[in-house]
């Protein structure tokens, strides 16, 4: 086994970086519309919202922040800070509002408008997992409730207290927790602390030689333990597999000890307890730990564009290579609605690419296409460069079977830049009062232009209740051999009941999912927001089965209680 250099000294507090407390990311990034001159057009197009001419709201001020007070006894604080250090058990109003919400578009509305209703009492920071076990006993000593917390990057609900908690609550912060252990170079396993942000996660596996090969959205701003409590994917799942095909072994604190599960490549012990605990959003206890599978960085990497002449071409060529001996890193397809929307959020291109891009388009409608229905495509290849070779040479005749056209490395080159900066959109949109957010699910290839069909019918219907023009689109993210992820995001302009109007299009959404066959949630968890529909997708009996499941292994109600099932 190897050991990759890292730090040894004690991780501090203040080194364990948040998002800003009112919206995503980091203070001073954002997203400028000025330099992309088709957004705006765009926007003012599609949901009716005039960005020249619109006022976009100041930035909150927390002073103004009505931040209900910790109802922790001194008593209980003074045992945390004998655990920890009095400088790690943290109770002023800062620390508790950045750990009450995630980073949905609900938490975001009522965190701008004020509405706090229970924060944590409590933030904890453990060194090691030592102090978390020390943490949890004495919080289940004193019942109270403990919600383990990551990067703080969840959108389905699953980190808020309830409103009518009584009980104390403690947000569990792993941020010091972040360091890769161990790598044992001959089995391609990694050991790697559960807090560990995605960039330090990889740079630490990187100057070994080794990459886990899991990139989601959220990646700059979530952790490896958030990952596996959510059932995470990430854009190169086609390659490396989905975080539960990832972790091998996992080390989770319960009450009294701790949950072992060795990293072997398979085993018959019974209902795999590794899968219970991947997904399980903090209800069976706090992750510590996680072995997961490694790769070596690969010789070539490289992302390419293509368009369809529409989406059923383009899906059908996605089935067609998941299907095949070709084995991409990433496969995705934008419909034509996102299509529009990635190039209106362009910049201008000048000279030679200007001129490059009105050849394409008057070469596209020479062919017969109609550019509003055309498809854009991003496919992955990585691997010795020979491998990689072949895997294009054979996606590029399967592309051209279904009528589609690659146009090289560029667009890809840009989409791997910019791939992480799609949230920051969405918190510009709110800045200007308008809605952008996202549902997605997952189908058989058999079910997949219904679903798309059905989502875009329920929106439609939902817009039109609300009386708001609103904006669909959506692309499929993740392929496997029987089916593909379907990735929504809808748009409008908000009226006078912002979270009404939210709930009535994002209901309509969820609901066409399961009832055209999809499920309620890909890869971002159940939490509060799905939890609804839960029952329709995994059955009654399935929802008593979970439901047993956590009655039996935390009867107290300790562990993040009413997630997933009430």
């Amino acid at each position: 086994m190897t050991e990759p250099t890292c730090r040894t000294d004690a991780i501090r507090t203040g080194d364990v970086k948040h998002m800003k407390w009112w919206g995503w990311g980091v203070e001073g990034v954002g997203f400028h519309h000025e330099d992309k001159p088709g957004f705006a057009p765009f926007v003012q197009k599609v949901v009716g919202l005039d960005l020249w001419a619109g006022e976009r709201t100041e930035r909150p001020d927390f002073s103004e922040l009505k931040v209900p007070a910790s109802t922790a006894p001194e008593e209980f604080v003074t045992v945390l800070s004998g655990i920890v250090g009095a400088e790690n058990a943290i109770v002023d109003d800062m620390s508790r509002v950045v750990h009450t919400y995630g980073k949905s578009l609900r938490d975001l509305v009522r965190i701008r408008a004020g509405e706090i209703a229970r924060t944590p009492d409590v933030v904890v920071y453990p060194a090691d997992e030592a102090e978390v076990q020390r943490v949890v006993d004495a919080a289940v000593e004193a019942d109270a409730v403990i919600i383990p917390f990551g990067g703080g990057s969840n959108i389905a609900g699953s980190l808020e207290p309830h409103a009518d908690e009584s009980r104390v609550v403690v947000s569990l912060d792993l941020g010091r927790l972040r360091r890769v252990l161990e790598i044992d170079a001959e089995s391609g396993l990694a050991r790697i602390q559960a807090g560990v942000l995605g960039p330090d996660l990889e740079t630490q596996l990187n100057q070994d030689g080794w990459t886990m090969g899991h990139f989601p959205d959220s990646f700059t701003h979530s952790t490896l333990g958030g990952w596996v409590a959510t059932r995470s994917s990430g854009m190169q799942s086609d390659k490396y597999g989905d975080i539960a095909d990832i972790v091998k072994g996992l080390r989770v604190v319960r009450t009294g000890g701790v949950l072992v599960i060795r990293a072997v490549p398979s085993a018959s012990t019974g209902p795999s307890v590794r899968e219970m605990v991947v997904g399980s959003e903090g209800r069976l206890g706090v992750i510590t730990e996680v072995t997961v599978q490694v790769h070596r960085l690969p010789e070539r990497r490289g992302i390419y564009a293509y368009f369809f002449k529409n989406l059923d071409h383009g899906l059908a060529a996605m089935q067609e290579i998941a299907e095949s001996d070709v084995s991409p890193s990433v496969t995705r397809i934008s419909d034509a609605h996102e299509t529009r929307f990635s190039m209106a959020t362009s910049k201008e291109s000048k000279g030679i690419q200007k001129k490059a891009q009105a050849g394409l388009m008057a070469y596209l409608k020479r062919r017969g296409w109609n550019l509003d229905e055309m498809c854009l495509s991003f496919i992955g290849f990585e691997g010795g460069d020979a491998h990689a070779k072949r895997q294009k040479s054979i996606t590029d005749r399967i592309v051209r079977k279904h009528h589609g056209i690659g146009v090289g490395k560029g667009p890809g080159a840009l989409y791997d830049q910019k791939k992480f900066d799609t949230p920051y959109i969405r918190d510009f949109l709110l800045d200007c009062g308008a809605a952008g957010d996202v549902s997605e699910t997952a189908g058989p290839w058999s079910k997949l232009r219904g679903i798309h069909a059905a989502v875009y019918e329920a929106a439609d219907r939902a817009y039109e209740k609300i009386g708001r023009k609103g904006w669909t689109m959506s692309h499929m993210s993740h392929s496997y051999h029987s089916g593909a992820c379907l990735y929504f995001t809808f748009a409008f302009v908000f009226g006078d009941d912002p979270l009404r109007e939210y709930d009535t299009v994002k209901h309509a959404i969820q609901q066409a999912f399961v009832d055209a066959g999809g499920t309620i949630s890909h890869h971002h968890g159940v939490g509060l927001e799905h939890a609804p529909w839960l029952e329709e997708d995994i059955s009654p009996q399935g929802v008593a089965v979970m439901s047993g499941l956590f009655d039996a292994v935390d009867p107290g109600g300790n562990f993040n209680p009413r997630k997933i099932v009430v």
